[in-house]
Order: C-alpha cells, then structure tokens, then sequence
C-alpha cells in the first residue's frame, strides 16, 4: 500500500465551509460508530443508524464504521486498550485539562485539538466507481481537482496543489495511472482521507501498486532468512544457499527505532527495508520471512518492564510490510514461512555448530524452511532424551531449580513482582510433567509426522519432539531457558558428552584439603582427562564431580 499527500485548495470560501461542515458530521459519526462497535453492536443496524442521526449517505457511514473497527484492531494489536482513546490525541487533552495555559498558547493548542477531533473526511476507494465515488479525483483544463460528495447529489470541487519534486516521485507514477486508467476504462481503487492542519486542508490518498511484474530474483538461487528480534532490538540476517548450508550473516541494529515519534519510525522503517532489498538484490537471493499472526506486547506486572516498552514501540508487521512492498517493486520474490519452532531449532541444533547467536540461527532455519528443507533431530539428541541416567540428572536440576523458584516466591511480597515467579513455576511443573513421561519402556521407531516424531524408548503422544528436547536442555545444562551462551551443546550435538557438561555444573574447589585418594573417589577433572591426566593438577583450580 502507497500513501501520497497533496494539499488541497477552494476557490470559493462557500465550499470550503461545506467542507468543513461535513467533516465535523463525519468525524462525529466516526466517533459515535466507534462507540457502538465496543458496545458490540452489529455493523448492519449500526450503518442505518448512523445515516438516520448524522444525514450522511451510505458510502460515508459505512466508511466511518470500517476507520473505526480498524482503530480498535489496531489497539488490540499493540497491547492497548480500546475503551481508553481519546479522539484529539491524549497528550493535547492533558494540556488542556491542566489549564495552565492561556491567550495566544491556549488558542493555539484548542484549534490544534478541534482540528485532530472534528478535522477528518474519509472514503474507501471502489473500482465500479471510477477510482472512488465520494471523493474522485479528476481531470480538468490542464489541472487536477478533487470531486467531494457533500451529499444529496451536491459536490464541491477543490484543486490539488502538488508538483513532482523528484523524478522517482511516486506522485509521477499515480497520475500516469489515473490517465491511463482514464484511457482504457480499467480503474483502479483509491482511498482519500482528509485532514484539516494549521487551518490548511490536505488529502492523504492511498492505493496498490497496480500491474506488478513477475520477480526475476526467486529462491532458485539461495534465499536471506530474516529473523526481527525485540531483546536485543536488532534484525538477525542469514544467506543460506540454494543446498542449504549457511553463506554468510549480518545484523541490523533497530535501536535507531526506540524513543521516537510515529512519523520518525515510519520513515527510518522504510530506510531499513531499502537496506534489506538492496542487499538481497546485490546478492541475487529472494527474501524469507516469518508469517505471525499475533505478536505478544506483554502485560504489566510480568516482570519486564523495559522489554514490554520496547514491544509497544515494535513496528513488527510494519517493516515487514515495506520489505514486501519493496521487494515487489524490485521484483525479488519474498517467500513466508510458518514460524513454528524456528527459534528454538536454531538455538538447539544450528547455533551450537556453527558459533551462532540463537536469533542468527533462527533465521538460517527460516531460511531453510523456505527452499523446502525438513529439520531432523540430531542423534546424538534423540539417544540423550533415551538416556535414564541423563533424565534422572535432568530432572533433579529442574527439581532444584523450582525448589529455588518457591523459596524467591515465598520471600517476594510485592504482587507484580510474584507474577513474573509465579509464571515461571507453573512452566517448571509443565516442564516436570514431560521429564516424567519420558520414562517408559522401549518402543519400536516409528515416524508419526514432521513434529510428533516418535524415538525409541519413548511414549509420549501430546507433546511435540522439538518441545521435549528445549525442556531436557535447557534449565539443566544451559540454566535458563535457550541462553544466549548456547557453546555447552555443542559437545553434546558431536559427540553425545553431556557427562563433561553435567559435571561442570557442580565445580569443588581445589583448595578444600582433600587428600588424592578423596579426590580418586569424587572423579578426575574432565579438563585433565582430555590431556591425558589420571589424577587432577592443582594448575586446574577446582575440581568437578558429577
């Protein structure tokens, strides 16, 4: 989706005041419609309400109905509540309400208030209608205006006063449209909102780009899996070849984002999503990236406030929105990938090998997953969650951990501080649940699906292999849920180690006074037995014991 601007102008003072009358009813209806949908009240009976109290036509109520459901979606979206909006915007209604100000300031701030309140005309666009029925754009004597439907077949016309400063301007490429669709009678929609600013009108139109060709840059030639991440606030970058094995990486910093007004972000989103194109373009790869639906922006109490202002500042589907908008432009094929797992594949199976960030293999997985590649266990993984001894250790490193867990929530009396406690007990016990189910007798090897892959030794059916591999590795050999420091696997996904790892968790200091025949009895130091030494040295400084 494009949006131009372009300001507008009347020649006669009597049309510029039947403007202004329609947008004060069009604004009220807008806001009387907001009202009701919260209520719940179905759109049908509420757009014939709407044309009773506000003498609008249809068009403009139902208008007024869809801007108002896509303001409450948008709430919903960002974490934010949709009964607490004020029209106007918050902040100035703070001003107002302090009373602090007065003459000319004060004038000022009310007419910047009546104007972002009651200063607002809005029309869909309608391909049947020419482009757009209520507020059509035409051609006339060498000039363009815009055609306002002020109802019962009234209109009022208003010249748009806009010049193409640049020779990329996109304006260039709208109107070169409009006079071909003019030509050939195949019209395109067009949406036209109107603002009232500083006592200037502007029209803010918006349309898809029309006759899109075909990408030349497909995945044929290797993909650029993306993985945007909020801690740290950065874009994870991952060219995979067309064999699916890792090229390179790269990272891009999005802190440039934070504490910045919409329009900032808005334009520096763009920016970055230029970077991305460009590079892919550079390096003849399509571009892959993952299809989320919802995206959590926390809640409070949970016990990350600075993550949780981060996420209401998180323009997540907004930037990807421009990459595939400029991506189509640039005919570079972008290609969505179900998000199902690729954070903690990449982190298990991907970071481990390869030296990796978790959120730079989460997107060499997206990557692959895009060419068609299927994750399989590692092996050595697969005999680790078969493996008594080690399940037994597992379990009793989640065992301490909760008993720690019930200890911190115990001492914690603050109540948005015991929340955050309170949610990572219930996952110790979930965690504990499944630890559990795994001991059962052997079984024989039989593949159910791509994630309920049955292992032999096991007998799970609700839960899902991935999951179980996070649950057994996590807390007892990284000590907390997929760290950043994910080096400890590595010695498990090669060789099938994770004695040495276990052992490590427990270090003794050397300087205790035991005797060598005590220490022959606690083990020999795993970083002495790989050189070769039978008793531990006291070069190593602690000693290790499982």
């Amino acid at each position: 989706m494009i949006t131009l601007h372009c300001k507008i102008a009347f020649e006669s003072k009597k049309d510029k005041e039947k403007l202004m009358k329609l947008m004060r009813r069009f604004s009220s209806c807008y806001r009387y419609a907001y009202s009701r949908l919260l209520e719940k009240q179905e759109r049908k009976d509420l757009k014939k309400e709407l044309q009773k109290i506000f003498y609008l036509n249809s068009r403009y109520c139902d208008d007024a109905i869809f801007k108002a459901q896509s303001l409450i979606n948008l709430c919903k979206e960002t974490g934010k509540n949709p009964e607490k909006v004020i029209f106007g915007g918050r902040k100035l209604f703070e001003k107002l309400k302090k009373k602090h100000l007065n003459g000319q300031q004060l004038e000022k701030l009310r007419q910047k208030w009546e104007e972002r309140r009651k200063g607002l005309l809005y029309s869909r666009g309608d391909k049947t209608k020419k482009g757009n029925l209520n507020t059509r754009i035409e051609f006339e004597k060498e000039k363009l205006t815009l055609r306002i439907n002020t109802g019962d077949r009234n209109w009022i016309k208003a010249d748009i006063k806009r010049t193409a400063t640049r020779q990329n301007d996109k304006w260039i490429n709208f109107i070169a449209d409009l006079i071909r669709a003019e030509i050939t009678g195949e019209y395109f929609p067009y949406s036209v909102e109107i603002r009232k600013i500083n006592n200037n009108f502007y029209a803010f139109i918006s349309y898809e780009e029309v006759k899109l060709e075909e990408p030349i840059i497909t995945k044929d030639s290797g993909v650029i899996g993306i993985d945007i991440n909020a801690s740290p606030f950065h874009i994870a970058m991952a060219s995979v070849k067309p064999d699916g094995n890792l090229e390179k990486t790269k990272r891009v910093s999005l802190a440039a984002l934070l504490n910045k007004t919409k329009n900032q972000r808005e334009y520096l989103s763009w920016q970055i999503a230029h970077q991305i194109t460009d590079m892919a373009k550079e390096e003849n790869k399509a571009i892959a990236i993952e299809k989320l639906q919802d995206i959590p922006r926390g809640e409070r109490g949970d016990g990350s406030k600075k993550l949780r202002k981060r996420l209401q500042q998180w323009i997540y589907k907004g930037l990807l929105e421009k990459i595939k908008t400029l991506a189509k432009r640039k005919r570079i094929q972008v290609i969505e990938v179900n998000p199902a797992y690729t954070s903690v594949v990449g982190a298990l199976k991907y970071a481990p090998q390869y030296s990796l960030d978790k959120d730079t293999a989460g997107a060499f997985v997206i990557g692959r997953k895009a060419l068609g590649f299927k994750e399989r266990l590692p092996e050595n993984y697969k005999k680790l969650i078969t493996d008594k001894e080690y399940l037994d250790f597992a379990m009793e490193r989640l065992q301490e951990e909760k008993q720690k867990t019930q200890e911190s929530l115990k001492e914690e009396k603050n109540q948005y501080k015991r929340k955050p406690i309170q949610k990572k007990l219930k996952e110790l016990n979930k965690n504990l649940k499944i630890i559990q189910s795994l001991y059962s007798e052997p079984q024989a090897q039989e593949p159910v699906n791509r994630w309920k892959q049955q292992v032999r030794g096991l007998s799970w059916t609700s839960y899902k292999l991935w999951q179980i591999v996070k649950v057994a590795l996590a807390i007892p050999v990284l000590g907390k849920s997929l760290s950043r420091d994910l080096s400890p696997l590595r010695g498990i996904i090669v060789s099938g180690d994770w004695d040495r790892v276990a052992r490590r968790l427990a270090p003794v200091s050397w300087d205790r006074g035991y005797g060598m025949d005590e220490y022959r009895q606690l083990g020999t130091c795993p970083y002495l037995k790989e050189a070769g030494y039978k008793y531990p040295s006291p070069k190593c400084g602690f000693m290790h014991f499982g």
